[in-house]
């Protein structure tokens, strides 16, 4: 599957300017500063379609990309400290709202940092996507920071917390490159399964 000139389609602010896709949508989840920018500049092969920041909780909206062959939509971080507790409910109801909706998703990527153990935030995002039987897989971002070997190590670590199986679970760096044939890969198989639904 080659990927070619993937555009930003639109942003929302709440449930009512969220779009229906005309076809599968793969949403983009993860905490705050999880590399969820980086992964979908990567995956476009652009540097600047998706803002990226060192500031953690930039992204404040469901910000929509059309990847050709699919749409993915980029969802506010959670799990971010420095906001308000009003704006963090906010992103929360937005999160909801979007979830709700789940006959328009095709499939949730999880991004985590893979040099961290799961926090509460990434727990309650997995249990929350079993419990609505979302189908997700788990991206354990920033691979380029560990050797080969400790990426192995970690990937077992990521899979066992979430009480998943290595399949469900890929490691990728958005500045190297590494692992994105596999996370094509992947995407070609949910395009092929939503193709023969």
């Amino acid at each position: 599957m080659q990927i070619n000139g993937a555009t930003f389609i639109t942003s929302a602010a709440h449930a009512s300017q969220f779009i229906t896709p005309t076809k599968p949508m793969i949403a983009i989840c993860g905490k705050s500063n999880s590399g969820k920018s980086t992964l979908i500049n990567l995956l476009a092969n652009q540097k600047r379609l998706a803002k990226t920041s060192s500031a953690p909780g930039r992204t404040r909206l469901v910000n929509y990309f059309d990847f050709g062959a699919f749409v993915l939509a980029d969802l506010p971080g959670y799990g971010y400290a420095a906001v308000s507790k009003e704006e963090k409910e906010k992103w929360g109801r937005t999160l909801d709202a979007f979830f709700a909706r789940k006959e328009d998703l095709a499939h949730v990527f999880l991004l985590t940092d893979i040099r961290r153990d799961p926090s509460q935030d990434d727990l309650q995002m997995v249990a929350f996507l079993n419990y609505h039987i979302i189908p997700f897989t788990v991206i354990a971002t920033k691979s380029d920071k560990l050797s080969r070997m400790k990426q192995k190590e970690r990937l077992r670590a990521v899979a066992n917390a979430y009480g998943l199986g290595m399949g469900n679970v890929l490691s990728a760096s958005g500045l190297t490159g590494d692992g994105k044939s596999e996370l094509i890969k992947k995407i070609s198989e949910i395009l092929d399964a939503q193709d023969s639904e």
